[in-house]
């Protein structure tokens, strides 16, 4: 996808019809998975079993009509899992105590109410170095299940690079005998990082999408008045984040689509925190530089469609009407008035638009991955594949062309 601008908007991908990544895994993966840690199975016999399952998963977005291809994240069991567990310098610490965890954080908020006192996490032990391909494999069973005309429609979801930062803060997310300061420390992250997005952009991928729940955190009340307790200034906190962003995409190839998915915590269906995108719309949508943003729009926790008056011309957005949580479907006409009540707003925004470019602006999906974890939402596959098809057929009626 060429760089959009207010002259030419270029939506392929994305497409106008979406979908945010993860899927429902088929009950063998899951059992496969479970004899595997139960010593029954080897590791080999769980990867055929993720090859079988991807070229399934694969064939039903063929089938519904999506254009976007993903793998479901079937190789993961969190939908955050890749890009730190396997950089040299990365420690998994199976018990950190919750008191190096920054408490105003909406899931560690949850964590202590559940009244646990660690969890797992990862620490930077040494200097940071991409040493494997993180995501190459996957990209490459991908794109040897699709048409070569095809290729560049798969989309790789990465973990955000602030992910472990937010979390545990300077003090707590590296050794400080490792990296001195934050600098350091996001100069080498972000230079593995980019270093794996240059070798999948090689392989063919165009289309990364940045997984990062943080940026609705900073939209929750309580997370607001924890940073104040904190003595932390969120406004600040909030600007670094988006630093650390366009620093990673300083210089990326001209036509990489890079969006960020962003919704209010999808654990088994459940939410971590509350709070429209009022407080974060005008810094997010103007100064964090990527092409396209995910923004989940399935209920009222998500706040009104209010802030999109904020985007500017050259951006696009793709909004989550359709919920994964639950399996009762929404209608095509629900959709399409949102997306009409969208297109105004959009419209009569900074810069006012003619209402055909805000529409050009706006593409629709489910609001979060219907399995976050691999466990998934409380929802039959048949219900995904209802929703992912309602998806598809309300963007035909929006978009008949």
């Amino acid at each position: 996808m060429s760089r959009p601008d207010s002259e030419n908007l270029h939506l392929c991908p994305p497409f106008r019809a979406e979908h945010v990544g993860s899927l429902l895994r088929p009950i063998e993966l899951l059992e496969k998975r479970e004899q595997f840690r139960n010593n029954q199975c080897s590791a080999q016999e769980v990867k055929a079993a993720e090859d079988a399952a991807i070229v399934s998963v694969v064939k039903l977005q063929q089938d519904v009509g999506m254009k976007t291809i993903t793998d479901g994240e079937y190789r993961r069991q969190y939908f955050f899992e890749g890009m730190f567990e396997k950089l040299e310098g990365m420690t998994f610490v199976s018990n950190r105590d919750l008191s190096e965890f920054k408490s105003y954080v909406p899931y560690v908020q949850l964590y202590h109410k559940m009244g646990m006192k660690e969890a797992p996490s990862i620490f930077c032990t040494g200097k940071i170095k991409r040493t494997v391909g993180i995501h190459t494999e996957d990209f490459k069973y991908l794109r040897s299940l699709v048409p070569a005309d095809q290729v560049g429609n798969i989309k790789i979801t990465i973990c955000s690079p602030i992910w472990l930062f937010l979390r545990h803060g300077s003090k707590q997310t590296y050794d400080l005998s490792v990296y001195k300061d934050d600098d350091e420390y996001f100069a080498d992250l972000l230079n593995a990082y980019r270093e794996e997005i240059n070798k999948l952009y090689s392989l063919g991928c165009r289309h990364i999408q940045i997984d990062d729940p943080s940026f609705s955190f900073f939209c929750d009340e309580n997370m607001v008045i924890g940073m104040k307790e904190a003595g932390e200034d969120g406004d600040e906190l909030l600007d670094i984040c988006i630093k650390r962003y366009n620093q990673l995409l300083q210089g990326r190839p001209h036509d990489l689509t890079v969006s960020v998915h962003t919704c209010r915590g999808n654990f088994r269906g459940m939410h971590y925190s509350e709070g429209g995108y009022d407080r974060i719309a005008t810094k997010l949508f103007t100064n964090l530089e990527v092409d396209c943003f995910y923004l989940e729009y399935d209920n009222e926790r998500a706040g009104t469609l209010d802030p999109l008056r904020s985007l500017p011309r050259g951006k696009v957005v793709v909004l989550g009407l359709v919920t994964t949580k639950t399996g009762q479907l929404e209608s095509v006409g629900e959709v399409k008035s949102r997306v009409d009540q969208a297109v105004t707003i959009i419209s009569e925004g900074a810069p006012k638009r003619p209402r055909a470019e805000a529409l050009a602006q706006i593409c629709i999906s489910p609001q979060c991955g219907f399995a976050s974890v691999a466990e998934g939402n409380s929802i039959s596959e048949e219900e995904q594949r209802e929703k992912l098809s309602l998806v598809v057929k309300a963007a035909e009626e929006i978009w008949p062309c």
